[in-house]
């Protein structure tokens, strides 16, 4: 009976230490419409590692850039703004990106996103590994009223 103990023991000691790394869950993008130049996509991250990290932005094939941001209240105003040195990933934590919140941006859209499409996105970490995931399109509840980059832009359809 020790023995099978001990075996199954070390099975799972291995399997989360194999585990062990940076995971995204639930993956999503909002649809954009012809001409937007900007979308947005969250999900959730979880830092398995055995250290904080940070997660800087990525690249897709669909925009020009990949970039990390956030909203900030601004006079009353809610405004998204770059994440310098990237959304922070604290080790064994979960960290929701999601709307009015750390969020990813596409900069520079090549084409409209399109309900039920995955797009290929890959994320770079200041640590870890880049990572590719998939990114289901679909669409979300609206961004709140006056929520721009402060350039007098209105963003609400990302």
């Amino acid at each position: 009976m020790k023995k099978i103990l001990t075996v199954l023991l070390a099975a799972g000691l291995c399997q989360t230490a194999f585990a062990a790394g940076i995971g995204i869950d639930k993956p999503w993008a909002r649809a954009t419409v012809e001409g937007m130049k900007m979308g947005g996509a969250f999900m959730n991250v979880r830092n398995d590692t055995a250290s904080d990290d940070f997660l800087l932005g990525g690249s897709t094939a669909v925009a020009e850039r990949v970039e990390v941001h956030t909203h900030i209240n601004d006079n009353g105003v809610m405004r998204m703004r770059e994440v310098k040195g990237g959304i922070p990933l604290p080790k064994g934590k979960t960290t929701e990106l999601k709307p009015g919140s750390y969020h990813i941006m596409f900069m520079g859209l090549k084409r409209p996103l399109k309900i039920g499409e995955k797009i290929p996105v890959t994320l770079k970490f200041k640590n870890a590994k880049p990572q590719t995931v998939q990114v289901d399109v679909n669409t979300a509840p609206k961004a709140p009223v006056g929520h721009n980059h402060g350039n007098g832009a209105n963003h609400s359809g990302h």
